[in-house]
């Protein structure tokens, strides 16, 4: 029997996805910042939920891809734990278990913390949300039917990575909600999707073989190219945007610093394929961290 390590955990757990993960609650809480309505025990339980979150995602998905056949010989990334024999399908069951507890019990301390223990429709609203987002992430590729081998991963990415992360979050903050804001939700939305994208381009071969029909094995891989630029090119519309009808000071326009590194993103991805594609991951990963980041510092500067 393998035996599992806290190396093993934590290669699953894959904690390189974590910035990105965290963009999409930093990002509500600083649209709040900005409407003066910003709670650091909100921002702070976001940010532990979301982690919960990801992880479990990441074990489902380790756990889903080796028993669905898609995580084999010929895939180009790194070897995942359960392919690998570290960690066996019984113990990455059981991981999941236990992280969707925590994911659950986390959110029900960010319910509390941001509407308080009274308006039950609202805790309803948010704890059938929560269990929705934990069912997301357990079937993506795990299940019977996994959304994520039939089209769909790029759109729950979206819903949940976006608009739902960055609205939800904002809410709590505030208790209110507004149009605009769903315009920086875009933006996290189409910059999750792309960096979901990278990983099917660059595992369109395998996943082809698998049967796992993503949305770049549905284009073809130079047409996912064309659809990557469309999302990276419409999350950095939607926030410019944002930021005009938001104005207040050049400061909010620091996050333009990170651009260079999107665009150094694109013409790489366009001339790459295959295993060239894996550093794309994480420099998108990253480089929408820090446009995260710096929009929230043009918001404190401009305070």
């Amino acid at each position: 029997m393998q035996k599992s390590t806290v190396k093993a955990w934590i290669h699953a757990a894959r904690l390189r996805t974590l910035p990105l993960a965290f963009s999409s609650s930093l990002m509500g809480s600083f649209v709040a910042l900005h409407d003066h309505g910003f709670r650091w025990q909100v921002m702070a339980l976001a940010l532990v939920t979301t982690l919960f979150l990801q992880i479990l995602s990441n074990l489902a998905n380790d756990y889903g891809d080796a028993i669905n056949g898609a995580d084999n010989h010929e895939r180009v990334g790194p070897v995942r734990a359960v392919q690998g024999g570290d960690i066996t399908p019984g113990q990455m069951k059981r991981g999941m278990v236990v992280t969707s507890v925590l994911s659950f019990l986390s959110g029900l301390a960010l319910i509390g913390a941001g509407v308080g223990f009274g308006h039950w429709q609202v805790w309803l609203f948010f704890v059938v949300l929560g269990v929705t987002a934990i069912l997301a992430a357990l079937m993506y590729t795990a299940g019977k039917r996994p959304y994520g081998y039939i089209g769909l991963g790029d759109l729950f990415v979206f819903i949940f990575f976006g608009l739902i992360a960055v609205a939800g979050t904002y809410f709590l903050h505030t208790r209110t909600i507004g149009i605009s804001l769903f315009l920086p939700a875009v933006t996290l939305g189409f910059l999750s999707s792309g960096v979901l994208n990278v990983n099917n381009m660059r595992d369109i071969k395998s996943d082809r073989k698998a049967g796992k029909k993503t949305v770049a094995v549905m284009l073809g891989l130079s047409r996912a190219k064309g659809y990557h630029v469309f999302l990276v090119a419409g999350g950095w519309a939607a926030l410019l945007i944002w930021t005009q009808l938001n104005y207040q000071s050049p400061w909010q326009y620091i996050y333009l610093i990170s651009l260079p590194l999107f665009v150094v993103h694109l013409l790489q991805v366009m001339r790459t394929a295959d295993a060239g594609l894996d550093p794309q991951l994480k420099r998108l990963a990253i480089g929408t961290f820090m446009l995260t980041i710096l929009f929230g510092l043009g918001i404190i500067l401009s305070c």
